[in-house]
């Protein structure tokens, strides 16, 4: 259940990104778009993310965790190409800084959402 959760959280967060950031956009079926890129982004986010946080050790630490934001924006920007590109999915992004814009909102926004799911199940429990 926790899994499906997660996966509806990202995908509206991906939802708000497209629709602040102009350079993302969907073409197509939106909310199935959102979901199979949800599952595309978690599993880019389990698979490259972390080797790219491992090479990029130094400049992680150089930075003081800072650029963990750039490797959200290749995350993001990878698992949109993997969805165009092998997926026929219509989720489109048009460069590094949309990518890093949309990837600070896809963040932001799953923190919020998730830490609110969080303290409903707590609420619940009690």
């Amino acid at each position: 259940m926790r899994l499906i959760i997660r996966w509806a959280i990202i995908a509206f967060s991906l939802f708000v990104a497209a629709w602040l950031v102009p350079g993302i956009r969907v073409e197509g079926n939106a909310w199935v778009i959102f979901t199979v890129m949800a599952v595309i982004l978690g599993l880019v986010n389990a698979v490259v993310r972390p080797i790219l946080t491992l090479l990029t050790c130094s400049l992680v630490i150089l930075t003081l965790g800072l650029f963990v934001l750039v490797i959200n924006a290749l995350t993001l920007w990878l698992a949109s190409s993997i969805a165009v590109n092998w997926f026929g999915v219509g989720f489109y992004v048009d460069g590094f800084w949309s990518a890093f814009l949309g990837a600070l909102i896809v963040s932001i926004v799953s923190v919020i959402l998730s830490a609110a799911v969080r303290d409903e199940r707590r609420m619940a429990q009690r």
